[in-house]
């Protein structure tokens, strides 16, 4: 779980620095998970659930630890690395209604791990929804419990085996107080008539498709949009696929081989051999170096390839609003006025804008916007782009009005 908090607390706060119930074993074998869904099930109340990865250590986001708690059954702490399947804690998990904080870090992870709840409530979402300006855990707790968490460690490798007892500590309190915290955010939503948005956006998040890879990752390097060289697009190509491939069958992170700016930096001149290679920024460390005959083969193929990729090409809506003055100026226009109004609705029901509707869906809509669109028609417009309906009860009136003046 991402922690990244203001130091901005509430004075007079109790520190929370070990879990309660002392720290958590790690379940690492077939009868220990049985006897943990076997403890869990005798619990009541929702699932207090969270995860932790290896980002920038481990290729991809896949899970190294979970996290339970429930009420009368405590906390489990599961390693979900030490299973070929994990079919009894599915059963048990995929009955139960789940609460989590950023739900959208989580669920994709452990939809891996074939775990799905049958209700979801999000804490950070809710946070949000209830106009708070800072909705990390750390400060949320801090604000409506008057806790103190203690939170470190959530940039470390979690897939280092054994885990440092430090490390268990602060991913079991990471759920201690996630009951406590959803009833209280709860109740604030309440108090300000948001219970049913909340009810809506947590399950849009809940049965929300996972991010699907796109058709051409490679392009996503930065700064490639500006590289028209159909050659210099084939090698960036190359390259990409040639670190991905090596990523995912050493199971790390891409740019602990070989970083973005070091693919970018081959572009212009290509070596041709490892010593003018070694040469480029981004090329010195160890791996670069170890790995150098294995770039120049990549970049052999794409000087090479004759399936030369087409340069970028912008189709439909631009995503830089910055260039839309010179391809589409009654869409800016449009824009402005919509960000204006969206703005001034945010400011009345204390509901951040990028929450009140999704910024991807508002800027299609002033792109594709028909002169004279009507109330009806912006509705049906979000609709079908995927905003939820008390969004659209709140926006699609101003926004017709916004983009009819």
């Amino acid at each position: 779980m991402s922690s990244s908090e203001s130091s901005a607390t509430p004075a007079n706060l109790t520190p929370l620095n070990r879990p309660s119930e002392g720290i958590p074993e790690v379940i690492n074998t077939p009868a220990g998970l049985r006897r943990a869904v076997r403890t869990l099930r005798e619990g009541s109340g929702a699932l207090a659930v969270d995860t932790e990865r290896a980002s920038g250590f481990r290729y991809g986001q896949r899970a190294f630890l979970i996290q339970i708690r429930r009420p009368g059954a405590g906390t489990w702490l599961i390693d979900p690395e030490a299973f070929e399947d994990l079919e009894v804690l599915q059963e048990f998990m995929n009955e139960q209604s789940w609460i989590l904080h950023a739900a959208s870090q989580d669920l994709p992870c452990l939809h891996e791990l074939g775990l799905y709840p049958v209700e979801l409530y999000d804490t950070e979402l809710a946070g949000r929804l209830a106009g708070m300006p800072r909705v990390g855990l750390g400060t949320m707790v801090a604000e409506l419990l008057g806790i103190e968490l203690a939170k470190e460690h959530s940039a470390v490798d979690w897939s280092t085996r054994p885990l440092p007892e430090s490390w268990l500590s602060y991913a079991a309190l990471d759920v201690e107080v996630l009951h406590e915290l959803r009833d209280a955010i709860a109740k604030v939503l309440e108090e300000q008539g948001k219970t049913e948005y909340a009810r809506q956006e947590f399950e849009f998040t809940r049965t929300m498709p996972d991010p699907q890879p796109a058709d051409e990752p490679w392009r996503k390097l930065p700064g490639l949009a500006r590289i028209k060289r159909r050659k210099q697009l084939a090698v960036a190509r190359e390259l990409w696929l040639a670190r991905d491939a090596l990523a995912r069958s050493r199971d790390v992170a891409p740019g602990k081989l070989l970083n973005d700016k070091a693919i970018m930096a081959t572009l212009p001149q290509p070596p041709r051999t490892v010593p003018a290679l070694l040469q480029i920024n981004g090329f010195h460390g160890r791996s670069a170096k170890r790995d150098a005959p294995r770039w120049l083969e990549a970049i052999g193929r794409g000087l090479a390839s004759t399936d030369l990729p087409e340069p970028s090409v912008n189709r439909g809506m631009p995503q830089n609003v910055r260039s839309w003055g010179d391809k589409n100026p009654k869409a800016a226009e449009r824009l402005g006025q919509a960000r204006q109004v969206l703005a001034e609705l945010s400011e009345q029901v204390q509901v951040p804008t990028e929450n009140l509707l999704t910024p991807r869906f508002l800027r299609q809509l002033c792109w594709d916007a028909s002169d004279g669109m009507q109330v009806e028609e912006v509705a049906e417009f979000l609709r079908n782009l995927g905003a939820r309906e008390w969004q659209i009860e709140l926006v699609a009136t101003a926004l017709a009005e916004a983009l009819s003046s």
